[in-house]
C-alpha cells in the first residue's frame, strides 16, 4: 500500500512532534493519519467524530488530488493545508507574480509599441516590467492586508483559538495558483482572451474563499465578506496609483480590451 512519501505527508505514523492532523471531512483534530502494524501492514485512522478515515486521499495520486482542489472541494484542501507538508507557497507566490507583471507589461507594450531600436527604448522596457512586479506585489500585499484586517475585526469576542495568519497566509498564495494560467492565455492570444483572463481572475477568487474557509473554519457569509474587503483594499490601491497617472494593468479592474 503506497501511503506516505509519494503525496509528501509528514513522516512517521502518529504526533511525535506535537502536531496534529486533521480529519478532511469534520475538520476534527487527529493524532495520526495511518498506523503502521510492521512488516508493511498499514491501516488508515478513522476519525473518532465522523467515523470516516482521517484522510482518504494519502492513498490517491497527485493528479487526483489536483483535479480535486481544481474543482474547490473542500477534502482536498484539507488535505493540502493540514495534513501534508508543501513549503512551495513562497516560489510559488514569486512566480505568480511574475507571471501577472508579465500580462501587465505585456498589456503595457501592446498599447505603445515602439520600432525604434535604440538601447535606452530596450531598457526602459526592460524597468517597465521591473515596475509592473513591484506594483502587482503592492496590489496583492494590500488585497491580503484586507483580509486579514476584516478578519481581525469580525473575530468573536469569546474566541478560544487565535487566527493563525501564517497557516491563512499560506492557504492563500497556495490557492493563488490559477495565476500560472495568465501566461498560456497572453502566449495563445485569440479574441477570447479577455474573457479568459476575467475567468481566470473569478477562478482564483473562488480558490480564494474556499481557502480561507477551510483554514478558519467559517461560514460562507464570512468568507466572501473578507474577500470583498481585501478587494476594496486593493481597488483603493489601484485608485491611488491611477491618480498618480502610472499604467497598472491592474486586473483588479476588469482587464482592458485587447485589439487581438
Amino acid at each position: 500500500m503506497g501511503i506516505g512519501g509519494r503525496n509528501g505527508l509528514r513522516p512517521g505514523k502518529g504526533n511525535t512532534e506535537g502536531e496534529t492532523y486533521r480529519c478532511i471531512e469534520c475538520n476534527q483534530e487527529a493524532k495520526e493519519l495511518y498506523r503502521d502494524y510492521n512488516h508493511g501492514v498499514l491501516k488508515i485512522t478513522i476519525c473518532k467524530s465522523c467515523q470516516k478515515p482521517v484522510d482518504k486521499y494519502i492513498e490517491y495520486d497527485p493528479v487526483i488530488i489536483l483535479i480535486n482542489a481544481i474543482l474547490c472541494k473542500a477534502q482536498a484542501y484539507r488535505h493540502i493545508l493540514f495534513n501534508t507538508k508543501i513549503n512551495m507557497h513562497g516560489k510559488l507566490c514569486v512566480f505568480c507574480l511574475l507571471c501577472e507583471a508579465y500580462l501587465r507589461w505585456w498589456q503595457l507594450q501592446d498599447s505603445s509599441r515602439s520600432t525604434d531600436p535604440d538601447d535606452f527604448i530596450r531598457y526602459a522596457k526592460e524597468w517597465d516590467f521591473y515596475r509592473m512586479f513591484a506594483i502587482a506585489s503592492l496590489e496583492q500585499t494590500a488585497y491580503f492586508t484586507g483580509i486579514f484586517a476584516f478578519l481581525w475585526v469580525e473575530r468573536p469576542i469569546r474566541a478560544k483559538e487565535k487566527l493563525n495568519f501564517t497557516l491563512l497566509l499560506k492557504a492563500l498564495l497556495l490557492s493563488s495558483y490559477g495565476k500560472l494560467l495568465l501566461i498560456p492565455a497572453v502566449i495563445w492570444e485569440h479574441d477570447y482572451t479577455p474573457l479568459c483572463l476575467r475567468l481566470i481572475k473569478v477562478f482564483v477568487l473562488t480558490s480564494n474563499f474556499q481557502a480561507i474557509r477551510v483554514t478558519l473554519n467559517i461560514n460562507r457569509k464570512l468568507t466572501f465578506l473578507a474577500i470583498l474587503s481585501g478587494l476594496l483594499v486593493e481597488s483603493t490601491m489601484v485608485y491611488f496609483f491611477q491618480r498618480m497617472e502610472w499604467a497598472v494593468g491592474s486586473d483588479c479592474a476588469i482587464y482592458k480590451s485587447q485589439d487581438f
